[in-house]
């Protein structure tokens, strides 16, 4: 039993390492949100071309033959011209955090091409007022953590604060790719200012890092409070100024005449 234990370990090592090294091996292509992206295949095929996600081996998203090429799903296309060269590369025209994922190429049902899709993580700087709400756009419908790097006083130095699943909401199928969520953090203190950083937490990628300021750091809220004196006030003070200076002129008038007086008598 302990040898049979032992074999069974083996095995299951083997094929972690199998996978994990098959996944490095896929190529990667990373580009900035709403880009075109490009999915490379080159290789020679006489048939049909296909593009499916790899988890989805049956959902084309777009293909070719020796007659014409096709769009089976909006957002996905191949050029014919490149595809009689040998070009099998798939385009996807806007790319988003939807459509990160792991594509495959086959030829007449044959794999020919893996690639892998990622967009690059968003860098969002906010300052805010204490007292106001901190909303955090997740960006993506699935699971994600959310951590935290105090900058502040008061708060751990880091750690995460807490997993958000999605896939809770209730939406219509055609909304549900559409409706993401936000995390919103009520009544912030000079304390939350710090990094959060949310990540999808199955394919441990970094999906948006922010970088939060709360109160009077960089002098925010001092420039508030100057900015909020009123106009008026500056008038007033304008006339005071004026008056004071006229009765000074007065005063100086009346000592003189004061004293041309008391020289006539003597």
């Amino acid at each position: 039993m302990q040898s049979c234990s032992s074999a069974l370990c083996i095995l299951i090592l083997l094929i972690s390492t199998f996978t994990a090294v098959t996944e490095s091996a896929v190529p990667t292509v990373k580009v900035n949100l709403h880009d075109c992206a490009t999915l490379s295949c080159s290789e020679r095929c006489s048939g049909l071309v296909r593009w499916t996600v790899f988890s989805k081996p049956g959902d084309v998203l777009a293909e070719c033959d020796q007659t014409s090429c096709k769009s089976v799903k909006e957002g996905y296309q191949m050029i014919h011209d490149q595809y009689l060269k040998g070009d099998l590369s798939l385009i996807i025209t806007d790319a988003d955090f939807i459509k990160r994922n792991r594509y495959t190429c086959d030829c007449d049902g044959k794999d020919i091409c893996d690639v892998h899709l990622q967009i690059e993580s968003l860098n969002t700087t906010v300052q805010i007022k204490p007292g106001e709400h901190l909303v955090l756009d997740l960006d993506v419908s699935e699971e994600v953590e959310l951590l935290y790097n105090s900058t502040g006083s008061g708060r751990p130095s880091s750690g995460q604060m807490c997993t958000v699943i999605i896939r809770s909401l209730q939406c219509k199928p055609e909304y549900e790719q559409r409706v993401l969520a936000a995390l919103h953090l009520r009544n912030v203190t000079p304390s939350d200012s710090g990094v959060y950083t949310v990540m999808d937490a199955r394919n441990e990628e970094v999906i948006h890092t922010y970088t939060v300021t709360v109160g009077s750091a960089g002098g925010g809220e001092l420039k508030d409070k100057g900015a909020a004196v009123p106009a008026w006030v500056t008038v007033l003070v304008v006339v005071l100024v004026a008056v004071i200076v006229g009765l000074a002129v007065k005063i100086v008038q009346l000592r003189r005449k004061i004293r041309e007086l008391q020289a006539k008598n003597a």
